[in-house]
């Protein structure tokens, strides 16, 4: 069960990745939260190249890895209109400081509390994200860059994630703690309003009249 699960969520996160990267080339905007990819693409960069895992998830991390740039240069090309507030050329800048200012808290968070490990970053990084696309659906007011298809992939993708853990026969104590199931299930509720949100708004949208022009 465990390496299926394992199996799961590389699947169903490379399918969000690809979801994303896909919807937001054809809508011409970046559809992961700014702050959430920062701190994701950090975690994909410490545990890809600077404390990789053994065996397949450091392969899997590399694949990840480059599927966020892929996702940041969508960032780099759309991103500037999604902030009108924000002068245009203080965007890259302000996006530049934000990832370096991301990398040294994963860090320090690593091993302050997980002795250097992956698991409590990113379920932690996965709850705030999960919240984050929440945010993003009713501050754009609407699924623009978003997909029902990317809410299910991620829910299921972090729930394989979950259950991995929990049904890991060398499963350390550090993962069976309150606080790692707090958030296996902070997670999984989080993502479920979101896809409940995601679907509710789309279907709201499909059947919006349509004004004719004035």
């Amino acid at each position: 069960m465990h390496t299926a699960f394992l199996f799961g969520t590389g699947v169903f996160w490379t399918a969000a990745y690809v979801l994303l990267i896909r919807t937001g080339l054809r809508e011409r905007t970046f559809g992961m939260p700014v702050v959430a990819f920062a701190t994701n693409i950090s975690w994909e960069f410490m545990f890809a190249f600077v404390r990789p895992p053994a065996g397949l998830m450091h392969v899997v991390n590399v694949v990840w890895f480059c599927f966020d740039l892929a996702v940041g240069y969508t960032l780099v090309r759309f991103g500037r209109s999604e902030f009108p507030c924000l002068p245009r050329r203080l965007y890259l800048p302000a996006l530049v400081a934000l990832l370096a200012f991301a990398y040294p808290g994963m860090n320090y968070a690593s091993e302050q509390f997980d002795a250097g490990g992956g698991a409590i970053t990113a379920f932690g990084s996965n709850l705030a994200m999960s919240g984050m696309f929440l945010a993003m659906l009713a501050g754009r007011r609407g699924t623009r860059g978003q997909s029902p298809g990317i809410a299910v992939a991620k829910l299921v993708g972090t729930a394989c994630a979950s259950l991995a853990l929990l049904t890991d026969p060398d499963a350390v104590p550090r993962h069976e703690t309150a606080l790692m199931r707090y958030l296996y299930v902070g997670c999984f509720l989080l993502d479920l309003a979101y896809a409940a949100a995601l679907f509710a708004v789309r279907r709201a949208e499909r059947t919006a009249p349509v004004t004719a022009p004035a």
